[in-house]
C-alpha cells in the first residue's frame, strides 16, 4: 500500500458511521468529542461551525470540514442560536445502524414552512489510539475545504454518492456506505496534504513534518518502500539506495522530516502492523513475525514487548476481550 492508505487502514477500527440531517431554523446542535475523527458536509443551505474558544466559521453549500482529533463542536443556523445537547452523533448509534436520515427539531421557537432549510451530512470514524500515526497527529484540529468551482471533484462525487445512499438505502448499502466513507476520508486527507502551502521539504529549508516528508522525493520513496513491504531486510543503505541517495545524506534527511531515524521508524511501523494483525486476525504469531520482518519468533516477541509492554499472545487475548 502507499503510505496514506496504509496508515488509514491500520489506525481505523470498527465501522464508520454517518447520517443525513435536515435542519429547519432556528436550530443549533452540539456534537460531542470522541476518540476518533468526524466530518460535516453542507449539502443544502448554510450554517455556522462553532468550536470552543474559536471564532465561528461560516459554511456554505459544498463546504467540507474534517475534525481529525475528535474535538467537540457544534453547528447552528446562527452563532447566537442556543445549542441542543448531542443527539445526532454517529458514534453513539448502535454499531449496526451505519446510516439513517434525521429531521432535527428546532433549537427554540416554532418551525414554520417558510423556515430556511439546511441539509448536512455528518459522519465519524473510530481510530485506535494505541496505533496512532504521526501523519494524523500533524493535522490541525480543523481541516476546512471550502467549495470552489472545479476544485476537489472527487470529493464532490463521493459526497453525492454517499448522500444518495443515505437518502434511499438499497440492497448492498451495508457494503457501499462504509466504502464511500473510507473513500471520502482519503480524498479529504489527500486534498489537505496536496494543498498545504510552505512545506516543500527541501533539506536545510527548516520544513518538518509529514506534509514535507510526503512531498520530499527522497524521503517519500523510502516511506513507500517501507510501507509496501515492511518485512524486507531493510538497512539504512538499502533504503537510501531505494530513494536514490547516499546513506548519510538520506539518514539526515529522513530524520529531519519524519522525526525519527529510518530504522527506528521501520521498527515502529513493523510493531504497529503486527499489533493490527494480532487484534484483527487469527494469523499465527510466528507468521505475524515473519510478515513484519522477523525470522525469530523470540526476537519478535522481545521487540513487541518493548513497544507495547506485553507479549504478542497477551496483546491478542486482551484485544479480543
Amino acid at each position: 500500500m502507499d503510505v496514506l492508505s496504509d496508515v488509514i487502514a491500520t489506525v481505523r477500527t470498527g465501522e464508520p458511521r454517518s447520517a443525513l440531517v435536515q435542519w429547519r431554523a432556528p436550530w443549533g446542535q452540539r456534537f460531542a468529542a470522541g476518540p476518533g475523527a468526524g466530518f460535516q458536509v453542507v449539502l443544502q443551505g448554510s450554517c455556522w461551525l462553532i468550536r470552543p474558544d474559536e471564532e465561528p466559521v461560516a459554511l456554505g453549500v459544498g463546504d467540507v470540514v474534517f475534525l481529525p482529533h475528535g474535538r467537540g463542536h457544534a453547528l447552528a443556523d446562527h452563532p447566537d442560536t442556543p445549542l441542543a445537547e448531542p443527539s445526532c452523533d454517529p458514534p453513539g448509534h448502535d454499531p449496526g445502524q451505519r446510516y439513517e436520515q434525521r429531521y432535527a427539531a428546532p433549537a427554540g421557537g416554532q418551525r414554520t414552512p417558510e423556515a430556511p432549510t439546511t441539509v448536512t451530512l455528518c459522519g465519524a470514524y473510530q481510530l485506535d489510539p494505541e496505533r496512532a500515526h504521526p501523519l494524523l497527529g500533524d493535522l490541525p484540529d480543523l481541516v476546512h475545504l471550502p467549495a470552489r468551482l472545479g476544485r476537489h471533484p472527487e470529493i464532490r462525487a463521493a459526497v453525492d454518492l454517499l448522500a444518495a445512499e443515505l437518502e434511499r438505502p438499497r440492497l448492498g448499502a451495508d457494503a457501499v456506505v462504509p466504502a464511500l466513507l473510507d473513500m471520502l476520508l482519503l480524498y479529504v486527507l489527500r486534498a489537505w496534504f496536496e494543498e498545504r502551502p510552505g512545506d516543500e521539504g527541501a533539506e536545510g529549508a527548516g520544513c518538518q513534518g509529514w506534509t514535507a516528508a510526503l512531498r520530499d522525493p527522497v524521503v517519500s520513496a523510502a516511506l513507500h518502500a517501507i510501507h509496501r513491504d515492511p518485512g524486507l531486510p531493510w538497512t539504512v543503505a538499502k533504503l537510501g539506495a531505494e530513494a536514490g541517495s547516499s546513506r548519510a545524506a538520506f539518514a539526515r534527511r529522513f530524520t529531519a522530516l519524519v522525526g525519527r531515524p529510518p530504522l527506528a521508524y521501520l521498527t515502529w511501523w513493523r510493531m504497529t502492523s503486527a499489533a493490527r494483525l494480532l487484534s484483527t486476525s487469527e494469523t499465527r504469531i510466528a507468521l505475524v513475525a515473519e510478515r513484519v520482518g522477523y525470522t525469530s519468533e523470540f526476537a519478535f516477541a522481545n521487540a513487541f514487548k518493548r513497544e507495547y509492554g506485553t507479549s504478542p499472545g497477551r496483546y491478542r487475548r486482551d484485544s479480543a476481550a
